[in-house]
């Protein structure tokens, strides 16, 4: 790169790009490991660099939109931080989506350009433009509709990370251990919102990364032990899967694990706990809020009866349960010191908000006397049998434990007599009888939460972090009788 084409691109304190170009690592020492490469600090910012100045070269300006659709490898990092040098706004684009699915994607957010898996940058017509303070367009997670292409500013993401990785640091300095934070290991898709975060909240706290092209528990187990990772993420299927392998008997030196995408059941949570030795430290938030709740080391150690709750308030965010039933349970609505800039589609996230800036988070939750946050499901998935409340949620943790059972879903279908009832869709073997899983859910469930049928799949609907697409069931079932009692 030319000084004058260097000259171009001056980034400001404020950018995400400061996460790389004044990240602390020395200059010779690995910054980016992953499947494809490792780029030392000195190199991932030269790559960066190079990418910022073919973008400016191909004639991107400021505040434009940039999809980037690389695999999940170190590349996909360097051409996000390149996309920010070069003041543009990221869109992060998954090269596993359907071709139907990309394309919506770039009419949503109109990029100037694409970076796909070659060096070619290709040029679109009619871009958007965004504010100067724009930093990317990421997607809700799509599991009770079509996925929201979501604004984030720079300053509102780096809040985002500091009230996480705050207090933290704060327990860290108070343990004068002064050790230097191990990589943080990324199991899932850099395309997702939860790749992204994961990528800044490691550079934002300091350590280096791993990148995996996609989980395996061999893979997962083999990169622990060789980065020596003490503390990582994984969304609530990985944690299954691991639980569910018998190959992998150790992850030493493996101390915590935060449960990210999706809340994570205590019954999971409890045998990972137990056969592994690891802490698992749930957590919750939203691609428009940011975690707003979630545990500290100092919780676990401290509160080991709460397992399977998503953890207490983060510092300045305000929580609220809206018209709690006898149980305490009730709508979430939460007030977070900063949140998303709104929709790309120009929707506003106001619509969620009230008159005392709490925002409808959409699920139903408590708060016991401790401040621990329980997450019971969402209010969309809620079944109301004849009054009685069925939680899906807890149904399919039951069924998974029939032996046979691979995957599990619930869902609630209309019923003339009771209004809806709960019906289940099991990835099952073929010698699983219905009767088998019935007396399961018989030996844990009161009758009213028992699924009047159950249904074989090959698979359920996910999303690529794991989330079950309730709605896509629901909408796919029919019963032609009107009635399933």
């Amino acid at each position: 790169m030319t000084p004058a084409a260097d000259a171009t691109l001056t980034v400001p304190s404020a950018s995400l790009a400061s996460l790389l170009l004044a990240h602390p690592l020395p200059e010779d020492e690995p910054l980016l490991h992953g499947p494809d490469r490792v780029l030392t600090a000195a190199a991932a910012r030269a790559a960066a660099h190079e990418v910022a100045a073919r973008l400016v070269a191909a004639g991107v300006e400021p505040g434009q939109p940039v999809a980037v659709q690389r695999p999940n490898d170190t590349s996909f990092v360097v051409a996000m931080f390149g996309v920010w040098i070069a003041r543009a706004v990221f869109v992060p684009l998954s090269p596993r989506s359907p071709a139907a699915e990309r394309a919506a994607a770039l009419d949503a957010t109109r990029p100037v350009a694409v970076i796909g898996s070659g060096d070619d940058i290709a040029l679109r017509a009619t871009p958007a433009v965004h504010a100067p303070d724009v930093a990317f367009v990421l997607w809700t997670s799509g599991t009770t509709g079509r996925p929201k292409p979501i604004v984030h500013t720079h300053d509102g993401y780096l809040e985002l990370l500091d009230r996480v990785i705050g207090p933290l640091r704060g327990a860290s300095g108070a343990s004068g251990s002064g050790r230097a934070p191990t990589p943080n290991l990324i199991p899932v898709s850099l395309a997702l919102n939860a790749g992204i975060y994961n990528v800044l909240f490691g550079l934002r706290a300091g350590s280096a990364i791993v990148v995996m092209d996609r989980f395996t528990p061999d893979e997962f187990a083999t990169l622990v032990a060789r980065h020596q990772i003490r503390s990582t993420v994984l969304p609530p299927a990985a944690i299954t899967m691991l639980n569910d392998d018998g190959d992998i008997v150790d992850l030493a030196p493996l101390r915590y694990v935060r449960s990210i995408t999706a809340p994570l059941s205590p019954l999971q949570a409890r045998r990972f706990a137990e056969r592994f030795g690891v802490a698992v430290l749930n957590g919750y938030g939203q691609a428009e809020i940011g975690e707003v709740i979630g545990w500290t080391a100092a919780d676990a150690r401290d509160h080991p009866d709460k397992l399977g709750a998503v953890g207490r308030a983060h510092p300045g965010v305000d929580l609220r349960i809206e018209s709690p039933d006898a149980a305490g349970i009730g709508r979430l609505r939460v007030r977070p010191p900063a949140m998303a800039a709104g929709y790309a589609s120009g929707e506003q996230l106001h619509d969620r908000i009230d008159a005392d800036g709490y925002v409808d988070t959409g699920d139903l939750a408590r708060i016991d006397s401790d401040g621990f946050v329980w997450i019971e499901g969402r209010a969309n998935d809620l079944i109301n049998r004849g009054g009685h409340k069925v939680f899906p949620e807890q149904v399919e943790e039951v069924l998974r434990l029939v032996p046979g059972v691979a995957d599990a879903a619930v869902v609630g279908v209309a019923d003339h007599r009771l209004g809806e009832v709960p019906v289940a869709y099991v990835v099952a073997d073929a010698s699983v009888t219905d009767a088998a899983i019935a007396a399961v859910c018989r030996e844990h469930l009161a009758p009213y939460k028992i699924p009047v049928a159950f249904h074989r799949r090959g698979d359920v609907p996910r999303n690529e972090a794991g989330k079950l697409l309730r709605a896509a069931l629901a909408s796919a079932h029919s019963d032609p009788e009107g009635t399933l009692t």
